[in-house]
């Protein structure tokens, strides 16, 4: 059987141009290749098309615009998961249009489907005692114990996404002063963020003890489950999870979802109700673009907001809630004359 354009195109561009020329990660890739597995399943189950008959001519924007159709009404995707697939779709037909420009105008209507409006969700942090509860749980009488210790409190002292942990090795780290630890995310773009003492205390003694820090293992994961390996993904949501659970037996204020994204929150709303501009939290947390961090400062706003109000409403009154200029009878006719 002889390949298909559609075949050949798709197998380069997860293959060689995503991480060669775009140099994206391993599990941005993944996630383009799942929008493709999707959509190869819809023309295959749905409009009943054999793989071996979908090519580029076939795939027209009404075709990707009844895939996104479907995978809300039929697979319950929100708008947010929807337009994640269509930017997929978006970064393989713009790729297609310049290795086969016979297709681009088909391609550039498909680049003209637009995203939908998604709403934004609250932004969901835990207040400094919650926190500090939560990083208290794992202790350090086990070995155990103290792995998880440092693994929280780095989670929260850099603001780090849960794949840039995953992703963590002993040469990623710095020790002498100023101490930092350098970050790859997404996009595979290295940050260097700053560790605090007690950080880098906690570190040191638990590298020590895995005897990380002899020489030739400067490449080890950082984070290791009982058989040596990297811990996943997985597995430290697992461990957030295990000790938001115990500290909300004892600490009742622990919001009802807490996921390993919570402490990148928790650390960025902390650090702006600590007086830091937008931009250096914008810096830590690897964000591209400011706007990206305003979200902080709105959640902010809100908060400050609602404290207002609920200190109103304790705030001793007059007899009237109306101003005096309202109140005179004799004003008020005055201005409606004119």
């Amino acid at each position: 059987m002889t390949p298909t354009d559609f075949s050949h195109y798709l197998t380069t561009f997860l293959a060689e141009y995503l991480p060669a020329h775009r140099n994206m990660s391993p599990h941005t890739i993944r996630a383009y290749r799942d929008t493709f597995v999707l959509f190869l399943r819809y023309c295959r189950d749905v409009r009943g098309l054999k793989m071996e008959a979908v090519t580029v001519q076939v795939i027209t924007a009404t075709l990707i615009t009844d895939f996104l159709a479907y995978l809300e009404q039929e697979r319950h995707c929100s708008a947010a998961t929807r337009n994640q697939r269509l930017a997929a779709l978006h970064a393989f037909f713009r790729y297609v249009q310049i290795e086969a420009p016979e297709a681009m105008r088909e391609c550039q209507r498909i680049l003209l489907i637009p995203t939908k409006r998604a709403l934004r969700p609250e932004v969901g942090y835990l207040s400094v005692e919650d926190m500090a509860a939560v990083l208290r749980q794992p202790g350090w009488e086990t070995p155990q114990g103290r792995r998880d210790t440092v693994l929280l409190s780095l989670l929260y002292d850099t603001g780090a996404r849960v794949q840039e942990l995953v992703d963590l090795i002993v040469r990623d780290l710095r020790f002498e002063i100023p101490a930092q630890v350098r970050l790859t995310g997404k996009g595979r773009k290295v940050r260097i963020v700053p560790l605090l003492p007690q950080t880098v205390k906690l570190l040191h003694a638990y590298l020590e003890e895995q005897q990380l820090l002899q020489a030739g293992r400067e490449d080890q994961p950082i984070f290791q489950n009982r058989y040596g390996a990297a811990l996943t993904r997985s597995g430290i949501r697992y461990l957030v999870q295990k000790y938001v659970e115990q500290a909300r037996d004892r600490q009742l204020t622990i919001p009802d979802r807490v996921s390993p994204h919570s402490f990148r929150h928790t650390k960025a709303m902390h650090l702006l109700e600590s007086g830091n501009p937008l931009v250096v939290i914008r810096n830590l947390l690897g964000h591209a673009d400011v706007k990206t961090t305003e979200v902080y400062a709105k959640a902010d706003l809100r908060m400050k907001r609602e404290a207002l109000e609920r200190a109103a409403s304790l705030t001793p009154t007059t007899k009237s809630h109306d101003p005096t200029w309202l109140q005179n009878r004799s004003l008020l006719e005055w201005l409606k004359a004119l």
